[in-house]
């Protein structure tokens, strides 16, 4: 049994940021009503567009990550906020509990099983944000295709009905509900072995024609195929060693010590690079100052020289003013060099104070990679040689087969044991494929007689109980006819609202027998088809038959309408109410007794 117990929607559709969640584990009838604010709140046509069909468009995304109808994907996340939709839901089956997330930008596409992630391999379709594992692994539990759902949970007035349906269309549903699937499943897959026996009887018979004519050759061949198969198994043994050599190699570095050796050649080399910056600031410095030195000692002699009113280059006397001038300007540049010396002195000190601060540099272990990247990259690269000697290991020699296969046919008289062997096993793969796919075949009418018989007593129960007049009954070629006072009658001849009353009861019908055959599910939703063109006769009869379903079943239906007065007729009512343009489900449960 599959009990769907909850679900959760955020920036879905007209949900906004604020997470919506409605309770499906109640085992009640519940009357599903808008209100859209925006629109007046309870005045006349207010009751349309706030969001109710979103919480059945949400289940189906959670499950199938589509909606019911044709909306892109992108589509479906709210256009306000623009980002972060994810709908969940909350199921058990047997038992065992499952949780799905399903959402995007981001794209998420989670399943859990009691609490665990459910592992997928590397099958993602980026584009869609999907694991094609994980969404076959989800279809699998229900058991059911997107169509099957739309015609047995999901029921509303945007899905086409099964009566107008195309005939193969309605052939791929009712074949899927009675089990014949499986047997055209198993057609497919025999028609496939039929060809490759067909394929493998043309090479046997090849192959008795080439013993005929080439006998003399066969030696010939088998001696370059052995060739060959020396050659390939060297080749194969040479690359096994050279990826054992390196995955040894690989497992005797202590990674960790590794990566800490490559974290400790990066703090020494940035050290090393300060220091030997600083010595070389250092050394720049005392060739300065020492060239500072140097013209101070020049410009003290100078100066002297002058001072006894000798000119400091012949030594001639001077005593003119000009001699004051240079005198003076010898002594500002002796200044500015005994100031330059004093500004050079404080960066030597700043500059030597890195040196004293740094030291002596320690001595790094050596390393085995080339850079830190390589080194961290060590374990996945491992794991990628292992999986690569692995496969290695398994590779079989392609010649092996052939020499083997040569060997034994060479220079043999021709026998068609093999063929005639390969002939009785496509002969009986040819009956059993007739069998399978014969319409008149035992098998097919087994099914269809037993399962066909069961679901026409179901659609004419509901039939009765909701009170259509007409006589509506599956045959064995799975067309259906429907009557009315012995007159044969299309669907587009009834009325609205006896096609809903149709579309109703062989949507039930379908629901019991999927129930009989596989599994049960506790959740049913009807779409509008109550509103349209039903009189109140068949409102009455339809929501008595759901109530029996709650009631006997424990069923949880939604009935989801715009009809205020069928809430005297429900068990509960959820409001979906849209306000600013965000829907809201109310947590203001309304029992009615």
């Amino acid at each position: 049994m599959i009990k769907i117990k909850n679900l959760t929607v955020r920036n879905f559709m007209s949900v906004g940021n604020q997470t919506q969640a409605i309770d499906f584990d109640k085992g009640m009838l519940t009357l599903v009503l808008g209100e859209n604010l925006d629109l007046g709140g309870d005045d006349s046509g207010a009751r349309n567009g706030t969001g109710k069909t979103t919480i059945i468009n949400s289940l189906s995304y959670a499950i199938y990550g589509v909606a019911l109808t044709n909306i892109k994907r992108d589509n479906l996340v709210n256009k306000i906020n623009s980002k972060g939709m994810l709908v969940t839901i909350d199921f058990e089956k047997n038992g065992v509990a499952y949780h799905i997330e399903r959402g995007r930008k981001p794209n998420v596409l989670k399943l859990s099983v009691d609490g665990t992630e459910y592992q997928e391999d590397d099958d993602t379709d980026e584009s869609q944000g999907d694991s094609r594992q994980t969404q076959k692994e989800i279809e699998k539990l229900f058991g059911m295709k997107h169509e099957m759902f739309k015609h047995l949970i999901a029921l509303n007035t945007y899905t086409e009905p099964f009566l107008a349906l195309k005939n193969n269309d309605q052939r791929a549903i009712i074949e899927q509900l009675l089990g014949i699937t499986i047997l055209s499943e198993k057609a497919d897959s025999l028609k496939e072995q039929i060809r490759i026996s067909k394929d493998l009887i043309q090479q046997e018979n090849t192959k008795i024609e080439t013993i005929k004519v080439s006998n003399e050759k066969i030696e010939e061949s088998i001696l370059s195929l052995e060739r060959k198969q020396r050659m390939w198994q060297e080749n194969h043994n040479s690359a096994v060693s050279d990826l054992s050599q390196s995955i040894s190699h690989l497992e005797k570095i202590d990674i960790d010590f590794e990566i800490e050796s490559h974290r400790c050649l990066e703090n020494y080399n940035e050290k090393k690079n300060k220091l030997n910056e600083a010595q070389r600031w250092t050394a720049n410095i005392l060739a300065d100052n020492t060239k500072q030195e140097k013209t101070i000692a020049k410009l003290d002699n100078e100066i002297l020289l002058l001072k006894e009113h000798k000119c400091h280059s012949c030594g001639q006397e001077i005593h003119d003013t000009k001699q004051e001038e240079i005198l003076k300007s010898k002594e500002e540049q002796k200044q500015e060099a005994a100031e330059h010396i004093l500004a050079n002195n404080t960066q030597w000190e700043e500059h030597n104070k890195v040196i004293q601060e740094i030291g002596e540099l320690e001595v790094c272990p050596p390393t085995q990679y080339d850079n830190l990247e390589e080194a961290v990259n060590h374990r996945s690269t491992l794991a990628s040689l292992q999986k690569e000697l692995e496969n290695k290991k398994t590779d079989t020699n392609p010649y092996e087969e052939q020499i083997v296969e040569l060997k034994e046919t060479a220079l043999q008289e021709i026998n068609w044991e093999s063929v005639n062997d390969l002939t009785k096993v496509k002969e009986h793969q040819e009956f059993l494929y007739k069998l399978l796919t014969n319409k008149d075949s035992f098998v097919r009418k087994r099914i269809i007689d037993q399962n066909l018989s069961y679901l026409n007593m179901r659609l004419t129960y509901y039939l009765s109980k909701i009170g259509l007049p007409h006589s509506v009954e599956f045959q064995n070629d799975l067309t259906v006819i429907i009557t009315q006072l012995g007159q044969d009658l299309d669907f587009d001849n009834l009325s609205r609202g006896e096609r809903n009353r149709l579309i109703l009861s062989m949507s039930w019908a379908f629901r019991d027998v999927w129930e009989s055959l596989y599994q049960s599910i506790n959740l049913l939703f009807i779409d509008e088809l109550v509103d349209s063109g039903m009189d109140s006769s068949g409102v009455e009869s339809s929501i008595a038959v759901l109530k029996k379903m709650t009631r006997e079943r424990d069923k949880n239906v939604f009935l989801i309408s715009h009809r205020d007065d069928l809430a005297t007729r429900v068990n509960q009512v959820l409001k979906v109410i849209k306000e600013n343009g965000f829907t809201s489900y109310s947590n203001d449960v309304e029992l009615v007794e």
